[in-house]
């Protein structure tokens, strides 16, 4: 109770617990919990754990990070740099910009891009996750700031903290990316928004009760013949039921 109430103080987990037939004073209640290294309510206030700020935060929480792809031009293999964002909640991705050099005024540009009124990236969010790679610049995190978005930098060496992201990465390049050579990076930009297309409306989300997240309306339909649908030549497929 402690745990999953941190500003319950003794008096009220005593309370709590005589409603399921414990009766103990809030004196025992402190001695076990000092005994489970757990402080009093007022210092429990004062801190919250990771997970509980997620759960808590996660209709207003967007997750950033960069992924690379290996892609073969005129100049030979080039290393094309992709920055995304993705609602936490809803787990929409937006694909911000395509680069071989994230150099700080590209940056700049895509938070200003970002942060516009029209842009759906982070609308409606309070706060943007990102990790401490040096592409995340100052000028960057000030203009993400004054679009009212908070920049929370997550400590170093610590990916899970940022796990949403983490698995969208795995996910485009395990399903996607690994499979495709990319000539160009036009083919690049082809082969993502396909993705991005058969991600958010056409491939069932574990995470989120194993259904589809932005299902089609012609796709809610219980009778008709089966069909499937291919992209990229097949790589990925997507059944659904067709108008009779």
């Amino acid at each position: 109770m402690a745990s999953e109430n941190r500003d319950w103080g003794y008096d009220r987990i005593a309370g709590a617990l005589a409603n399921l037939g414990h009766e103990i004073s809030d004196q025992t209640v402190g001695n076990v919990l000092r005994r489970h290294g757990l402080p009093p309510a007022p210092e429990r206030r004062r801190t919250i754990a990771w997970a509980t700020f997620v759960r808590t935060h996660l209709a207003l929480l967007a997750g950033s990070d960069f992924f690379t792809a290996e892609v073969l031009t005129l100049r030979g293999l080039m290393t094309y740099y992709v920055l995304f964002f993705i609602h936490l909640e809803s787990r929409r991705i937006y694909i911000a910009g395509i680069t071989i050099h994230p150099k700080e005024a590209w940056m700049k540009q895509i938070a200003r891009n970002v942060t516009m009124d029209d842009c759906s990236a982070l609308r409606d969010c309070r706060y943007l996750l990102h990790d401490r790679d040096t592409k995340f610049t100052r000028s960057f995190r000030a203009i993400i700031a004054s679009g009212r978005v908070e920049p929370l930098a997550l400590p170093a060496r610590s990916p899970n903290l940022n796990a949403h992201a983490e698995r969208w990465v795995r996910s485009v390049k395990e399903e996607c990316l690994s499979k495709v050579i990319l000539v160009r990076e036009r083919s690049l930009r082809r082969a993502l928004s396909n993705y991005l297309d058969h991600f958010h409306a056409e491939r069932n989300h574990q995470g989120k009760g194993n259904v589809l997240l932005f299902p089609r309306v012609d796709d809610r339909q219980r009778e008709g013949p089966v069909r499937c649908r291919e992209r990229l030549g097949g790589l990925l497929r997507y059944y659904h039921r067709e108008a009779a």
